[in-house]
């Protein structure tokens, strides 16, 4: 199989998801570097792409429920977008999740304090401990 730009650089997260996660990230890739060239913008341009419709869950990402963003920073459109000035929940699906299914991942990870956290908040904690 000829190599694609891209195709050989999966982070470890997405080696250990499902072949559809790694697809759609090296397709993406391989589109961004076609448009902006090699490096960190074309690498953030297919991880919002995956985090579309992927989630991050522990060491690998498993399809989101519903297709959509992850956090404010996904939310967010041109020049808002690129300040990135927007909180992220590094790849956990804070938006497209209820409190309470948050606050039940949170307890399976053992994170303290979660029973005053916001919704924010418990996204935030659960992508930091995983």
């Amino acid at each position: 199989m000829p190599s694609r730009p891209g195709s050989t650089a999966l982070p470890a997260t997405l080696k250990r998801s499902p072949s559809k996660a790694q697809r759609t990230y090296a397709k993406t890739l391989a589109s961004a570097e076609q448009s902006y060239g090699p490096g960190e913008r074309a690498r953030r341009t297919a991880m919002s792409s995956l985090k579309h419709s992927f989630e991050k869950v522990g060491d690998h990402w498993e399809p989101k429920a519903e297709k959509g963003p992850s956090d404010p920073q996904a939310a967010a459109s041109g020049e808002q977008a690129r300040r990135g000035k927007q909180a992220s929940y590094g790849g956990v699906d804070g938006l497209g999740q209820t409190r309470q299914a948050l606050y039940e991942r949170a307890r399976a990870l053992g994170i303290e304090g979660r029973s005053t956290m916001s919704k924010a908040e418990l996204a935030q904690a659960i992508a930091r401990k995983q």
